[in-house]
């Protein structure tokens, strides 16, 4: 049975511990803080005023009309004009530009007379996800540009109110201005507690054995319970109070809304970092030493949270071997909890498998951290 008094007492001396290595709780904080503002500001997929390169050979009322649309965009912004391809090319070649225009000299003849016409669009491709979607809205505005015209030569003909075969009324559900940080915010809470759980709980009881003060405590009456519960509880009072300033900065800095439960989202967090806390203990009782263990806490954790947990990567775009990788990774479900309670304020009605799998994590984490540990006692 857990002694409330020595468990207690084994926590007092971590807090302690943790109060006196003020750079570590320096660190503790700072880092979360460090990555908020990194991840929430150069983490950014959105596609805004890429800067567009033009060979106009038609300079015609036709042709700036159609680069009035490019110019009238948010997504792109016309950079340089340019007499021929060579210029073009080493613009793209210095990324002064990533995306170019040509149009040809027959254009405005071409739309005046009804005819098909061509403009060519070159994407800097050495980027090639936003290239892509560079050429996708570039794509777009040409469509946009031929219904225009469509329009006005159906309004030549007499037939102003001649309805359009179909009409697309698209809209985004709950990420209506389709933010990236709107994204990226919830799980870079994941992203927060993995960090944490690596850098302080990794290095506990590796510490203890380094110092020689793992033998004192074997020869006290403390249990191994107690022992890994007392070292826990102090990195989770920092880890909730990360996921605190993480939840703060997202909206005050960010401006993400949180939609559902605040109290869900805490719940959430709670067991997510608890299996993380207790993952990286493990690996400190096992290994017993500093560096190795804070090593494999980072390669263990924070390497498949940040790639196989579909947080920057889609995981449907995934090989199929990492798909099936990607169901180890508790981070796949607390990310996908996260996001579900921000932006579509749902609850465990819709996400308790998520929830339950998270859960099983925790408590198997707790279990073989138990059993390392007391092994080690024996």
């Amino acid at each position: 049975m857990i002694s409330r008094t020595r468990l207690c007492a084994v926590a007092r001396k971590e807090f302690l511990h943790v109060l006196r290595d003020w750079r570590s709780l320096f660190l503790a904080i700072a880092i979360p803080v460090v990555l908020i503002v990194l991840f929430g500001y150069a983490l950014d997929l959105d596609l805004n005023d890429v800067p567009v390169a033009v060979w106009d050979r038609s300079r015609s009322a036709e042709s700036r009309d159609f680069l009035s649309m490019f110019a009238g965009s948010p997504y792109f912004s016309l950079a340089s004009f340019h007499e021929d391809y060579r210029t073009i090319v080493t613009a793209l070649d210095r990324e002064t530009v990533m995306v170019a225009l040509v149009i040809p000299s027959d254009f405005g003849e071409c739309i005046r007379g009804g005819r098909a016409t061509e403009v060519q669009v070159i994407a800097e491709g050495s980027d090639a996800t936003t290239a892509r979607l560079a050429l996708s809205y570039a794509t777009t505005l040409g469509m946009v540009y031929n219904q225009k015209i469509a329009v006005r030569q159906l309004a030549s003909m007499g037939l102003r109110d001649a309805p359009l075969p179909v009409e697309l009324a698209p809209r985004a559900w709950y990420n209506l201005d389709l933010r990236s940080q709107n994204v990226i915010i919830p799980g870079i809470i994941a992203i927060v507690m993995i960090v944490i759980a690596a850098m302080l709980t990794s290095v506990t009881v590796a510490k203890e054995w380094e110092m020689g003060t793992m033998e004192q405590l074997i020869s006290t009456p403390i249990r191994g319970p107690e022992i890994v519960l007392g070292k826990v509880v102090p990195y989770f009072v920092i880890g909730m109070t990360d996921v605190a300033l993480a939840v703060a900065m997202g909206h005050w800095v960010f401006g993400v809304p949180l939609r559902g439960s605040a109290g869900l989202l805490f719940a959430m967090a709670s067991i997510f970092l608890t299996g993380s806390l207790f993952f990286g203990l493990m690996l400190s009782i096992t290994l017993k030493k500093q560096v190795l263990a804070n090593q494999a806490a980072l390669l263990g954790s924070y390497l498949p949270t940040l790639l196989l947990s579909g947080y920057v990567f889609p995981i449907e775009n995934m090989p199929i071997a990492l798909q099936y990788l990607s169901y180890i990774v508790p981070a796949r479900y607390f990310i996908a909890l996260m996001r579900g309670i921000y932006l579509k304020g749902i609850g465990l009605e819709i996400m308790w498998l998520n929830a339950l799998l998270l859960t099983l994590y925790a408590a198997v984490m707790v279990v073989l951290a138990h059993k390392r540990l007391r092994l080690k006692l024996e």
